[in-house]
């Protein structure tokens, strides 16, 4: 059970407070914000997701640039609760539409009406958005979303001066559309998240994928839904032969494992790939899978580092895009650890470069490096000239890096996974909603050691 839950801006605004037991002190959620934001504990940057402060455990979340936090005296599992957090703030997302700062003031009202269904004196009930419905009567004030600034790399897609939210919608589930019409339109995502690590001569060492089939539902009547997946899917390594990124056809496509939301039906998969459901009220996983099998990865990264005299040393950072120029990845981030007896740093980009920066984060003793974007098949380069306060005694490489790449990239997936067709049970001749298929991926660890 839980004490209290709590929703924070990003500068420790209190937009939402439940105190379900009172056992722990009002002033909990300025305690909480003081810590996470002067965190200096265990030589981390970052506060963990839990940690006690005078006999009380906070756990928290952080989604969409806000911190859900829940508070206890007790020993409650921290999977548990976090598990709650991230589900409390999707089944707000779902009602609200939008999940941010502003969503959450105009809405409030609504919002504790949900959390008092869905917490009861600190005991979780449901967070079943569909369960929800049928206990919910204010109706959701929408924010208008042109004019919202992005949330972070994986939330906006630029497509011209128009922005393309990163996942499913942006509108709530229980809303219609101007002049009563209800919106007849299904929303699917494949989104990726990859891991690699290449070594300091540019090999791959590991790689793995994490993807999830993300699918919001706007169909009334709820219709049947077929889903059909690749033809030459195997799950298991012992199911097909390795995997061949070079070839022209693709290869067959092998995933570790993989698990479904409790509304699929698995009758005809083992015979055509297609999964059957009919998709619940709110934003779901369809289906979550992992593979491991050789894949060809969106970014080469080399990065080198060598003394350039008494006290100096020179960085090279070099990244490839391996993927059709077709393609564009969005906001990268490119960081990387430098000795910590670095003093100065002045940067060398490539000439006629736009939309690059980049700086030296003195207290964290890091290089970051900012592109907007890399259309697929160029190459960037980043020079970086280190000054040192004092001599080193070791080797300059091994007190510096690896190197660290965030990045999100719409419309392609590594793992060549795809949806072939989505299919809509008819009720009239006439129905025929739209379909929305898309494809993320974005970078989970992906490090190029020095």
């Amino acid at each position: 059970m839980i004490s209290q839950f709590f929703v924070l801006s990003q500068r420790g605004d209190n937009i939402v407070f439940r105190d379900y037991r009172g056992e722990v002190p009002k002033g909990s959620a300025e305690i909480f914000f003081r810590k996470v934001k002067f965190w200096k504990e265990d030589e981390e940057e970052e506060a963990p997701p839990v940690f006690n402060v005078d006999g009380v455990n906070y756990i928290h979340v952080k989604v969409a640039g806000l911190f859900f936090v829940a508070t206890t005296r007790v020993n409650i599992s921290p999977s548990l609760v976090l598990e709650l957090l991230q589900r409390i703030a999707r089944v707000i997302k779902d009602y609200l539409g939008v999940l941010n700062e502003d969503s959450l003031r105009k809405n409030f009202v609504l919002v504790y009406e949900l959390l008092d269904e869905v917490i009861d004196f600190g005991y979780p009930q449901t967070t079943s958005t569909e369960v929800l419905k049928s206990y919910i009567f204010n109706e959701p004030i929408e924010v208008d979303v042109a004019r919202l600034p992005p949330l972070g790399p994986a939330s906006m897609f630029m497509q011209g001066t128009k922005r393309m939210p990163g996942t499913a919608v942006t509108k709530s589930v229980v809303s219609t559309e101007p002049g009563g019409r209800k919106r007849e339109e299904i929303f699917v995502d494949i989104i990726e998240k990859i891991s690699v690590t290449f070594s300091s001569s540019g090999y791959i060492l590991t790689s793995e994928i994490d993807g999830t089939i993300q699918m919001k539902s706007y169909l009334t009547g709820n219709p049947e839904i077929r889903l059909a997946l690749n033809e030459d899917l195997s799950i298991g390594r012992g199911s097909a032969s390795v995997y061949d990124y070079r070839s022209s056809s693709g290869g067959a496509v092998i995933l570790d494992d993989c698990n479904f939301h409790e509304s699929v039906r698995l009758d005809s998969f083992d015979v055509d790939r297609t999964l059957t459901l009919i998709p619940p009220d709110g934003e779901f996983a369809v289906m979550n899978y992992r593979m491991t099998q050789e894949f060809k990865p969106p970014f080469r990264v080399n990065a080198l580092i060598e003394e350039a005299g008494q006290l100096k040393a020179e960085v090279i950072i070099k990244v490839r895009a391996d993927f059709s120029a077709s393609v564009t990845a969005n906001t990268i981030t490119i960081q990387m650890p430098v000795p910590t007896h670095t003093a100065r740093v002045s940067f060398e980009l490539e000439s006629g470069a736009v939309g690059q920066t980049a700086d030296f984060k003195e207290g964290a003793k890091r290089l970051e490096w900012c592109l907007k974007k890399i259309v697929g098949g160029s190459e960037h380069t980043l020079r970086a000239k280190l000054t040192f306060s004092q001599e080193s005694h070791g080797n300059i490489a091994r007190e510096a890096g690896p190197v660290n790449m965030n990045f999100t990239i719409p419309m392609y997936n590594a793992s060549k996974f795809q949806v072939r067709y989505l299919q809509i049970a008819k009720k009239s001749p006439s129905y025929n909603p739209y379909r929305w298929v898309r494809y993320v991926t974005q970078s989970n660890s992906y490090v190029a050691r020095l």
